[in-house]
């Protein structure tokens, strides 16, 4: 396959798991070259965490993932690919690790040894913020309740793992700072009399501190704290008396919570409660999610580590293109993929790039995106117009829910900023109030102001980012959409002074020069990207139901529709400007497959038949609410998801109606759940599936869609095999599927089955 020039053809996406490896995707290759498709585009397959279902959180990029079956399996699938003429496009994830677990041997190192660390270069860490309490320690969020609650309670331990050192706390361990250990050796080399041991004590206290400045002194540090860790191995194993002299020390500290707490403060890192992780997180993060520290690809050093093991398979010609996770969470996207490809000359490289509607992708090295963009245009095209007015009124008198998606992507937002994301927030405003402190003119500022001014611009950000590069003119298309993001912003926030959004805009567009300026800049395109995403795909569209088949990546659920010239001319426009684009119409990330949208865009056909049943099924069901909960929205939501996936098994709705409504984070949310309105969800749902006049009326309701839907399902099928750019099957969409969000779509694939009917 590695002669194959230009593109794919087509490709089939398969979510490669510990219970499907490399060996189960080796059996259906067969299969999926009787589909036609030209490649394999995998999941991510690096060492990932223990345990993972989808790859994301790597561990280790110069290792394939051994619970998938490592070296020897991944050769075995590249023989079945060879051997079918398939090619290769993996999916990987440049923008960040896993750092939960200890096979992160770089997070380790860097939790070992601070801002000293060989790897603290690699990853996006504040080691000066502003408090003292963090300055040159990373904040481990883990605790599941206040630090000194958790120490009092002896759920902190230290241990020994021969002549290492942990700290551990549930399923969770921690490296011990080696120059942090004197104390403890000095106080075992007393009670054994070992003069050795009393010179490891010493040696151990003098090494140079996590803090040291200098590249010199970091590599001694290194090179010494190993020969004392080898060192100390040697001893235990030649001096019976040692051991047990240094585990009575260990067991005297953690019998004294203010020795065991000293240590804990000579470390380079400080647990605290989980919560703390949304206030005061002192590294950069993907979106929300603390156990994912963000990596810095901008250093080449850390590109090279990075990619070595994908970019020397694309040179001997086992890979032959790339997916990109993430791009937008990157300090400079075009300098990395300029760097990418010229790495991998030739190769097919798609990014998971979402563009809001009117935008244009950069004018990157690239093929084009993963086909969010396609699938919306898909969507819109299958939708009836004339449907938008009698479904918004009967949306709106239903729920009671008058405000417009735009007006709800802000409200989503603002909470999100406030609540998820205030960490980040918090860091831009330090940087920000560097850069006033050099201008006379802008030093009396405040912080409130700075974060005020800061919030309202992201909030009305219209697009996931721009793309501004320090050097370099800034786009015709990101000058605008600054502008309007200040411009709105400052018509929201009258009580601020116009001459700070001024500022801000010059910031923002590089108009001021100096470091700190440029840090802004650049920090800020890596944060309006989680803010668009946590605030619109992770939450406005959990509140918005006026037709949720429209609520999809990249989509905006207040157009309702578009003409079938429009269609053309994007198309057109694609075979002009991306022609060897992906296409897709289900992803492990859509908020639904492709069949039930398909299912759900003939409500907008027959609006007044729906409106009917839900009045219908509201009364009806009245006798099973708990005063008014659930609220309207969400039954509104519950009937479209019934309607979509029909027949949907309680084992399905229940996980994902837990999902959609601490998503939408208004009655309840994974962080402030509230188990009477969780209880009352669940036990709404359990009573509508357990009531049969109610099922037998969704049924009759179903029965005359089915068939429709499944025309719509081929249109769209027809749609992506036939328009410019590179159809994508996700995995088990060749036959109609009912898949809700994640996990729900990633529900193992019957592949025996495909194959006995291909």
């Amino acid at each position: 396959m590695s002669g194959r020039p230009g593109p794919p053809l087509a490709t089939y996406r398969l979510q490669l798991t510990p219970d499907f490896g490399f060996d189960d995707a080796a059996e259906i290759v067969p299969y999926l070259a009787s589909l036609g498709v030209s490649h394999l585009y995998a999941s991510p397959f690096l060492q990932a965490a223990p345990g993972s279902t989808h790859g994301y959180d790597v561990v280790d990029h110069s290792r394939l993932n051994e619970e998938l079956g490592g070296e020897a399996g991944y050769r075995r699938l590249l023989q079945a690919l060879r051997e079918h003429h398939l090619g290769l496009v993996p999916d990987i994830v440049p923008n960040h690790m896993a750092v939960g677990v200890p096979q992160n041997r770089w997070w380790w190192d860097v939790l070992e040894n601070g801002p000293a660390s060989r790897f603290a270069p690699h990853f996006d860490v504040d080691w000066d913020p502003p408090e003292s309490k963090l300055r040159d320690r990373v904040l481990v969020p883990v605790l599941g309740d206040h630090y000194g609650r958790v120490l009092e309670s002896g759920q902190l331990r230290l241990t020994r793992e021969g002549a290492t050192f942990v700290v551990q706390y549930a399923e969770h361990r921690f490296p011990v700072a080696p120059r942090s250990l004197n104390d403890l050796l000095a106080a075992a080399a007393r009670a054994s009399g070992s003069e050795v041991l009393a010179f490891l004590a010493d040696a151990h206290g003098a090494l140079p501190p996590a803090t040291t400045p200098d590249q010199e002194s970091r590599q001694r540090r290194h090179r010494d704290k190993e020969i004392l860790r080898a060192q100390l191995e040697r001893l235990l194993a030649e001096d019976a008396s040692v051991a047990p002299a240094i585990d009575a020390a260990v067991a005297a500290v953690n019998a004294d919570d203010d020795q065991l707490d000293a240590l804990l403060q000579r470390q380079n890192y400080r647990l605290a409660h989980w919560r703390t992780a949304s206030e005061e997180l002192d590294y950069r993060r993907f979106f929300d999610i603390a156990t994912l520290a963000g990596l810095r690809v901008d250093v080449p050093a850390v590109f090279d580590e990075v990619h070595r093991l994908v970019i020397d398979g694309y040179r001997r010609g086992e890979i032959q293109g790339l997916r990109i996770d993430h791009p937008d969470g990157l300090l400079d996207p075009t300098g990395y993929l300029e760097r990418l490809a010229s790495a991998a000359p030739g190769a097919w490289i798609v990014v998971e790039k979402i563009l809001e509607h009117g935008e244009e992708l950069p004018p990157w090295p690239v093929a084009g995106t993963t086909g969010y963009d396609f699938a919306i245009r898909a969507d819109q095209l299958l939708v009836d117009p004339a449907g938008e007015g009698p479904l918004t009124e009967l949306y709106a008198s239903f729920t009671g829910e008058t405000a417009s998606f735009r007006e709800a992507v802000v409200e989503s937002k603002r909470q999100v900023l406030r609540r998820v994301l205030a960490a980040d927030l918090n860091r831009l405003v330090d940087k920000l109030s560097r850069v006033v402190e050099e201008h006379r003119r802008f030093r009396d500022f405040t912080r409130h102001d700075l974060r005020a001014a800061l919030e309202a611009v992201a909030v009305h950000f219209p697009v996931y980012r721009t793309y501004l590069r320090p050097g370099h003119e800034p786009s015709s298309d990101d000058v605008r959409r600054v502008a309007e993001a200040i411009g709105a912003a400052r018509e929201e926030r009258t009580d601020l002074d116009p001459e700070l959004f001024d500022l801000l805009a010059d910031v923002l567009l590089m108009r001021i020069g100096g470091p700190e300026a440029t840090d802004v800049a650049l920090r800020f395109q890596q944060f309006s990207s989680p803010a668009m995403a946590k605030g619109v795909e992770d939450t406005a569209f959990y509140r918005y139901h006026r037709l949720v088949s429209l609520n999809e990546v990249g989509g905006d659920p207040g157009t309702f529709g578009m003409d079938v010239a429009a269609f053309h001319e994007a198309a057109l426009h694609t075979a002009e400007r991306w022609p060897a684009t992906m296409l897709t119409t289900s992803t492990h990330d859509t908020k639904r497959t492709e069949d039930v949208r398909a299912r759900l865009h003939l409500l907008s056909e027959i609006p007044n038949t729906w409106a009917r049943a839900v009045q219908r099924w509201s009364a009806h069901n009245e006798r099973h609410r708990r005063g008014d909960l659930p609220d309207r929205n969400l039954e509104y939501l519950l009937y479209q998801t019934l309607v979509g996936a029909h027949p949907l098994p309680l084992e399905r709705l229940l996980p994902y109606l837990e999902k959609a409504t601490r998503e939408a984070k208004r009655h309840t949310s994974w962080t402030d759940p509230d188990p009477a309105y969780d209880a009352a969800v669940r036990g709404f749902a359990e009573h509508l599936l357990g009531d049969q006049e109610f099922v037998d009326d969704l049924a009759a309701f179903v029965a005359p869609l089915v068939w429709p839907g499944r025309v719509n399902s081929l249109a769209l099928a027809l749609l992506k095999l036939t328009s410019p750019g590179v159809p994508d099957l996700y995995q088990g969409s060749e036959l109609w599927t009912d898949g809700l969000v994640d996990p729900d779509n990633r529900r193992p694939v019957d592949f025996a089955q495909r194959c006995r009917l291909m």
